[in-house]
């Protein structure tokens, strides 16, 4: 089913701070001035390296074998031959299977002791077992549900966990909103719409908000959605809405039926963007003229579990 074995790795912390600083003895001046504990730079970048030479060492099927950085992923063209290993954060994970087609993915925890690893259920010294089985095609795959958004020029954009509709900075974002039948004008920090695999992130946050609010008002908080992983629903909810002559705050969170839509039209002349799972990097323009459809994506992400 495959030739080539592709491992998506990340740079470490450290990595980043001597990029920054230019040598390690400078990036350790810097850190220890602050107060910081450099050692812990180290000891999470030795960790890293070594659980990656090990994973490197157990994957020798006699298959092709690469190493990609995370930055390179959304620039990669993956083929139905590859079979995809990213060592990492969850959030790597997250995003490489937004671009990863219909190629499953076999999630290594490089450091328990550091990294949760919902997302990532094998070790270094536990992956080969399920990347056998991946390649022999008896592995059992968890399917994950992905968000998207298709915009009227064009583009396209997934998620895993999250979308996030705003402003590139800090400022109030202006749009027209639909859904469910109804429409309205809205100036908001943004909107967020969520996976089931993501709603236990991002989107948590605004619901602890909105309950501590109601807790402060004497209100009733209410129960936050709970989707699985592999629900066809996605979850959306609106960032402080304001309300003013010119904006509504009537649609501010929902459930996203599958096959419906949540539409939203761009009323700002600039500085309005749309990106996922935090990838800020990644994000695609979104100003005046262009109108978001968001859904549940026909594609879904392939975990070996």
């Amino acid at each position: 089913m495959f030739d080539k074995i592709l491992i998506v790795t990340r740079r470490t912390r450290l990595e980043e701070l001597v990029d920054r600083f230019n040598s390690r003895a400078q990036a350790k001046f810097w850190i220890e001035r602050a107060g910081g504990d450099f050692g812990d730079y180290v000891r999470e970048d030795d960790v890293y390296r070594g659980a990656l030479e090990r994973l490197r060492r157990s994957l020798d099927f006699g298959l092709k074998a690469q190493s990609v950085d995370r930055a390179l992923v959304p620039n990669l063209i993956f083929t139905e031959k590859d079979l995809i290993v990213p060592i990492g954060q969850d959030g790597l994970v997250a995003n490489t299977a937004k671009y990863a087609g219909d190629q499953p993915l076999v999630g290594v925890n490089p450091d328990p002791a550091r990294y949760d690893g919902i997302l990532l259920p094998f070790t270094p010294d536990t992956a080969r077992p399920a990347v056998a089985a991946a390649i022999e095609g008896r592995a059992r795959i968890r399917a994950v549900t992905l968000a998207e958004a298709s915009l009227n020029d064009g583009q396209r954009l997934l998620a895993f966990n999250d979308l996030f509709i705003g402003a590139r900075t800090h400022v109030s974002v202006r749009y027209r909103i639909r859904w469910n039948g109804a429409a309205e004008p809205q100036s908001s920090s943004g909107v967020i719409v969520s996976t089931g695999a993501g709603s236990t992130g991002w989107l948590s946050s605004v619901f602890n908000m909105a309950a501590g609010v109601a807790a402060f008002t004497g209100g009733a908080a209410g129960t936050p959605p709970k989707l699985g992983w592999d629900d066809s629903r996605l979850a959306f909810a609106v960032r402080e809405p304001f309300a003013s002559r010119h904006s509504r705050a009537g649609i501010v969170a929902g459930l996203i039926a599958p096959k419906a839509e949540l539409v939203i039209e761009s009323l700002m002349p600039s500085g309005g963007v749309i990106f996922s799972d935090g990838m800020e990097e990644d994000a695609v323009e979104f100003t005046a003229g262009l109108v978001a459809r968001v859904r549940a994506s026909d594609r879904k992400a392939r975990l070996v579990a």
